[in-house]
């Protein structure tokens, strides 16, 4: 019997195999732990609306180190969330993630403006 293992910190969690947080590789969690790796979300946001941005120009919006910034786009790219072609963009499957946070957005607005009494 053969046991799968997680993806580890330099391999893109994708679905079916095992992930940080659940051995069943069910889709949600696969995106969770892509998400929630340091960074990758903010790469996500910073190319947003059709932005093409150098790897330096990430870097900087980012606030990332380079080999971490290096490690989050090779897990983006295989993820097919990130493509590289005159500078790094998202794919249509990236595009349709921001379209998917879209409600998260609204959410976290709604949360904010409930805490401080606006």
């Amino acid at each position: 019997m053969t046991v799968d293992r997680v993806a580890t910190k330099n391999e893109a969690p994708l679905p079916g195999k095992p992930v940080r947080g659940s051995s069943t590789g069910k889709p949600i969690m696969a995106a969770l732990d892509l998400l929630g790796r340091r960074g990758s979300l903010r790469i996500v946001w910073e190319l947003r609306d059709g932005a093409i941005l150098t790897f330096r120009a990430l870097q900087a919006a980012a606030e990332l180190p380079p080999g971490t910034l290096n490690s989050r786009l090779a897990e983006l790219r295989a993820a097919d969330v990130v493509s590289v072609e005159a500078g790094y963009r998202l794919t249509a499957r990236g595009a349709g993630l921001i379209e998917a946070l879209a409600p998260l957005l609204t959410w976290s607005q709604a949360w904010a403006d409930d805490l401080t009494g606006k």
